[in-house]
């Protein structure tokens, strides 16, 4: 080879030897650019841009969850989400349920929901006096729930917001009601005061449903509750409006006043027509109610009527109640309603 030839090879090799460093430098750079991309991607907002739920099948694997999340346009992609759940997952399963996916989750966000189980909790409520007619209802109106569920029996069921996940029996919810109020029932039992006038559980639950449909005052209800055991034990009757309402409506709404046909019709509820309890519950009643029955006020009171504020005056004596009554149809008439 010539030497002027040589010599240019020569000087062009340092030149070659150089690009390395440089293409090293270009794909270090590439690869911190993609890991940053995809550290975004299962770190940062995901793409959600509404509340959707997911449910995942009992036995479903996160492959399979994965697919759907995608689907579904939880998180950007299956297959980044299944490579940094296996690099940072820490290997725990998922597990089965319905999952609420707010806005903006971040896909690392939502493996550990699955994994944690932190599904989506739906409610069923129960209002303190709520009759069984209407718990039936509201169980077949509850959005997500399976099946069908009977009709309660008339106090059964204790008054609480139930939590539920999609797809549950409606008949196993109504399980869970049923027996809250009999573990309740039978702790509240079992602190009950001494010589009261009720003397089993389910008398306990009869006088309580009349308590919790008289007043709406947590203040006034053991001295209601003491109003009907002081009637009790006197032998008078009990005259509960909401008892005379029962038998029509199962315990719904009247919507209009009770007739005088219906004040003295004789039935196994009609409080004005019969002396002692009713032949069963008229509402579910709640823990305070139920709480007022078993330990009453002090109260020697026997009567009551509306005060005009939403709440009660008491008296013991016949006299006393007539003037009370008095004062409230004054009230009424200066309102319009006489």
């Amino acid at each position: 080879m010539p030497q002027d030839a040589r010599s240019r090879s020569r000087r062009r090799a340092p030149a070659r030897r150089s690009r390395g460093p440089r293409v090293l430098l270009v794909a270090a750079l590439l690869a911190v650019c993609a890991l940053a991309g995809g550290w975004w991607l299962w770190a940062g907002p995901g793409p959600a841009t509404k509340d959707m739920s997911i449910v995942v099948p009992e036995g479903a694997t996160l492959s399979r969850a994965a697919t759907d999340l995608e689907k579904a346009g939880a998180i950007h992609s299956r297959a980044l989400f299944l490579c940094f759940a296996k690099l940072l997952g820490e290997g725990d399963s998922i597990r089965a349920g319905e999952y609420r996916i707010a806005p903006g989750t971040s896909a690392r966000r939502i493996l550990a929901m699955l994994q944690e189980g932190k599904t989506r909790q739906r409610l069923v409520t129960v209002p303190e006096g709520m009759p069984s007619i209407l718990v039936a209802e509201a169980l077949a109106k509850a959005p997500g729930l399976s099946g069908e569920a009977r009709t309660p029996a008339e106090g059964s069921v204790l008054p609480d917001s139930y939590a539920y996940v999609r797809d549950e029996p409606r008949a196993a919810v109504l399980v869970r009601m049923q027996k809250a109020m009999t573990d309740y029932l039978a702790k509240a039992w079992s602190t009950r005061d001494k010589g009261l006038i009720v003397t089993t559980p389910r008398e306990a639950i009869i006088l309580a449903s009349i308590v919790e449909k008289e007043t709406g005052k947590p203040a006034e209800r053991t001295t209601v509750a003491a109003v009907y055991a002081n009637r009790l034990k006197a032998g008078m009757p009990l005259q509960a409006d909401p008892t005379i309402i029962y038998p029509i409506t199962k315990g719904k709404p009247l919507g209009r006043r009770i007739l005088q046909s219906e004040v003295r019709a004789k039935n196994g509820y009609n409080t004005y027509t019969m002396r002692g309890l009713p032949e069963g519950p008229i509402a579910n009643p709640g823990r305070a109610s139920i709480d007022a029955v078993l330990h009453p006020a002090a109260s020697k009171a026997l009567y009551f009527v509306a005060d005009g504020s939403g709440g009660h005056v008491f008296a013991e004596t016949y006299a006393q109640h007539q003037a009370n009554v008095a004062k409230w149809y004054a009230i009424r008439r200066a309102r319009g309603e006489m």
